[in-house]
């Protein structure tokens, strides 16, 4: 799908317990779901793999990630930040949803997690 016509982004930075990386994986899997459903241009999950560079802050200690954590990146697109709001609004009354997010539940500590809204500077 091209995204050209994207104009807005969620950012997501958050360490989750390699142990629990496929639990976390079902979880956003369902997520996707439920945003592309609901109007999202894109919902991507990336594993952290390749983080620590010499002479750069890698992303593990931006997360300030712990022993025996992952960090992930993770973004979803939409056309602007007015069609985020209305996606979100939906999502948020997604009866899917509701049911994914008790805090006893999640394979990761959501305290931890970093997020943002983007405005798409260049899309090449």
């Amino acid at each position: 799908m091209s995204t050209k016509s994207a104009n807005y982004v969620d950012g997501f930075v958050l360490p989750v317990p390699t142990k629990n990386l496929q639990k976390y994986r079902r979880l956003a899997a369902k997520a996707g779901k439920i945003f592309r459903e609901n109007g999202a241009l894109e919902f991507r999950e990336c594993v952290g793999e390749d983080l620590n560079i010499k002479g750069m802050l890698s992303f593990s200690k931006l997360a300030k990630a712990k022993p025996g954590e992952t960090v992930m990146f993770s973004y979803i697109v939409y056309k602007s930040k007015a069609h985020r709001n209305a996606v979100n609004v939906k999502v948020m009354k997604d009866p899917r949803l509701a049911g994914m997010c008790d805090p006893k539940d999640m394979p990761f500590d959501v305290k931890r997690m970093a997020y943002g809204g983007f405005k798409i500077l260049v899309n090449e």
